[in-house]
């Protein structure tokens, strides 16, 4: 297990310290070789993540935003992680920022292999990762007990991204497979309140499928949980 742990009082406190973290993650990375990537979540929960990290000082012409995972939906609807991104994240300073589309614009999309094909075809490996987690213990879209997490959690499972069907939440999804997440260097989970912190806390003694962000925890090589202690 790589990973550690930090609380904060308020969500709002513990989005300003990740968006601290992920801008310099992102200024080491384009240091060193000259551009960066990022890999965020979507959701309501990282908004103010987001929205911190749209000011940030960097050279964002030169750094690539994706997702961790996608619902194969137009990019207009409003379940959509892009349109999420687009109007939060690219924004203010970050607007400058490269889009690598997990799902391309338009009023269809495509059924899932073909959008897992068209996906992979501009797929970038994040720097840095910022994961969320459902009261289920998903992560990405690794759902627990959708048809494909075998291949998910698999750390032999040969492409970045996979196809996944949640078997209780809507829409099919693209997501990372847990094999490319163990390949990202600095990988973070954003979580808030008691109840999350308790799923986590299970996930990460028990490590099993049944509760697949302990498995990204003890996959990764830096994994880093960034805790707000209210809800």
């Amino acid at each position: 297990m790589n990973a550690s742990f930090h609380t904060f009082p308020t969500a709002e406190a513990a989005a300003r310290a990740l968006s601290k973290a992920v801008a310099q993650h992102l200024r080491d990375a384009l240091a060193a070789k000259g551009n960066a990537v990022l890999a965020v979540s979507g959701g309501r929960s990282p908004l103010a993540f987001f929205r911190a990290l749209s000011q940030e000082d960097l050279d964002w012409a030169n750094v690539a935003v994706t997702l961790a995972d996608e619902r194969l939906v137009p990019t207009t609807h409003p379940d959509s992680n892009t349109r999420l991104v687009r109007e939060n994240l690219l924004q203010n300073r970050a607007a400058e920022a490269q889009w690598i589309a997990l799902v391309a614009d338009g009023d269809t999309v495509p059924p899932p292999a073909e959008a897992v094909a068209a996906a992979l075809r501009l797929y970038r490996r994040a720097d840095v990762l910022v994961l969320g987690m459902g009261g289920d213990g998903h992560t990405a879209s690794l759902f627990p007990d959708a048809p494909q997490l075998s291949d998910g959690l698999s750390l032999d499972y040969p492409q970045p991204l996979l196809h996944v069907s949640p078997p209780a939440a809507p829409h099919e999804r693209i997501s990372l497979a847990l094999a490319e997440i163990a390949r990202v260097p600095r990988v973070y989970l954003a979580i808030a309140g008691a109840d999350k912190l308790a799923v986590y806390r299970r996930a990460e003694a028990e490590a099993s499928a049944a509760l697949p962000v302990g498995l990204a925890a003890a996959a990764a090589p830096s994994f880093v949980v960034y805790y707000a202690a209210d809800a």
